[in-house]
């Protein structure tokens, strides 16, 4: 009896151990190193390929977001012409999602911040992203690392591009509310984001 109940215990707890450490977006599509996702915004559908194999810490913190459904409904608060449209972070009562934690800055891997790329948004501590992301809507070499930490990029656009070149049309303004600029007068909206199946 005491052996069985001791068996039972050890699967249990090597269940939880392994659920606990699945939670964590690596779940996802484990062997796909270049997992898509559609972006369903209000403007229209984006397709990104996400680069697992150069940003895996990255893309499973961002598919970790996208598995428990915390993009939906979030806004792309910030858009500047010919540099970025960034989101992800605020719902549109620009109530502040919460987040996982901060992940390590993977910048040094080679993806540069070109035109159409996704990159994570982050504070002046290298390693301080957590959810926020962006588009970059030009070639932001000053995003790269140098000498200092740059930003990581993490994908590429594949389709929706004319999405993103109809969003840094939108009119933007200074919002006197929260002080800050560059927010869309109307409200753009991620609607929902989707893992696609493999290719």
């Amino acid at each position: 009896m005491l052996k069985t109940l001791l068996v039972v215990y050890i699967t249990l707890a090597s269940s939880l151990v392994f659920a606990k450490a699945k939670d964590d977006g690596s779940q996802i599509q484990p062997d796909n190193y270049y997992p898509r996702v559609k972006m369903v915004t209000s403007m229209g559908d984006i397709i990104v390929e996400l680069d697992r194999s150069r940003a895996p810490i990255t893309v499973n913190n961002f598919l970790r977001y996208v598995d428990k459904r915390s993009y939906e409904d979030t806004i792309f608060h910030r858009i500047v012409p010919d540099f970025v449209v960034q989101g992800g972070g605020f719902d549109k009562n620009f109530v502040e999602k919460p987040a996982f934690g901060k992940i390590f800055n993977e910048s040094g891997n080679g993806l540069k911040n070109q035109m159409y790329n996704i990159t994570m948004a982050r504070q002046d501590d290298p390693h301080s992203a957590t959810r926020q992301f962006f588009f970059n809507m030009s070639n932001n070499d000053s995003l790269d690392p140098g000498r200092n930490w740059g930003y990581t990029v993490f994908g590429s656009v594949v389709e929706g591009y004319e999405v993103l070149d109809k969003m840094v049309e939108v009119k933007t303004d200074f919002d006197p509310t929260y002080g800050w600029q560059d927010v869309p007068v109307e409200q753009v909206v991620l609607l929902k984001v989707i893992v696609l199946p493999p290719a």
